[in-house]
């Protein structure tokens, strides 16, 4: 996971934070990165980063939630990085087609939208969120991992899921 770990640290190191809460997480993800050489790896019990993805529709009007079958959260899709994975932005997309089932997702924008770092039961993680648009017709496909995937609207966002979410969901507006 070199080349993923080197990518973590170029894509954290150039992010333009939009907040000074952002740019101390940023701050501490490369704090972490350098702690740890294994950072990248599930493996790593004091925190991994993860990469995540919140998808858009075609006509940037609903978001796709995914009812974690663990958590039994609302959440944007995402999750651990992979061996393979050679940047945050291909394994955040990975995630989302994987959760999703829809291939062709396209990055809203090639950097990060937003950082957030959650306890989880496996480990701390330190989540590099992303944005992406669904291809039109897209049809979502229930995997494993989820309960349940449904489009939302953005006003109904904050009814149900948490605030990692709907802050998220500003962020990602704030660019269309």
């Amino acid at each position: 996971m070199t080349a993923l770990r080197e990518d973590a640290v170029r894509v954290l190191s150039g992010w333009g934070a939009p907040d000074s809460g952002q740019a101390a997480l940023r701050g501490d993800f490369l704090t972490h990165l350098e702690a740890y050489p294994d950072a990248m790896a599930r493996a790593c019990g004091d925190g991994h980063l993860t990469a995540g993805v919140l998808i858009l529709d075609a006509d940037r009007e609903r978001v796709l939630l995914t009812l974690h079958a663990k958590l039994r959260m609302w959440l944007q899709t995402g999750g651990h990085c992979e061996p393979e994975d050679t940047s945050l932005a291909a394994a955040a997309l990975r995630e989302g087609v994987e959760e999703s089932g829809i291939a062709d997702l396209r990055l809203l924008v090639p950097e990060p939208v937003q950082l957030d770092r959650h306890l989880t039961p496996c480990a701390w993680h330190l989540d590099v969120r992303y944005a992406a648009v669904a291809p039109r017709g897209a049809v979502e496909t229930l995997s494993d991992e989820s309960l349940e995937l449904r489009w939302f609207r953005f006003d109904e966002v904050a009814e149900v899921a948490d605030g990692s979410v709907t802050s998220l969901l500003e962020q990602t507006r704030a660019l269309l």
